[in-house]
């Protein structure tokens, strides 16, 4: 029970100072353009480091679950429809398994 209480508290600590460290220590507006543009691009940048390990370990193989990821990332250069990414390297995934059973 002292071991569940002392994560919690680690884990608020450590999401507030994320939080609200920007906000008192940054009290005016952010004019270079350097620091926007990463700024900008954080949401994405830590999206894909969190998503790109699952992608590769979701599926029987790492061979399948570089198929679907091939294939979800081409249908989205071509079409951007999410829905149909997403079916599409589903169903690439599971050709790919029904041919090589690994």
């Amino acid at each position: 029970m002292k071991n569940t209480n002392l994560y919690l508290l680690v884990a608020f600590l450590t999401i507030y100072l994320v939080r609200a460290l920007p906000m008192t220590l940054i009290r005016r507006e952010i004019k270079s353009p350097f620091v926007k543009s990463f700024l900008y691009y954080v949401p994405y940048v830590t999206l894909s480091v969190m998503t790109f390990p699952a992608i590769l370990s979701a599926t029987g193989s790492v061979i399948s679950a570089a198929v679907g990821l091939a294939a979800g990332v081409i249908l989205a250069w071509v079409d951007g429809n999410l829905f149909r990414v997403a079916i599409g390297a589903c169903l690439a995934v599971y050709i790919c398994e029904w041919l090589l059973p690994l």
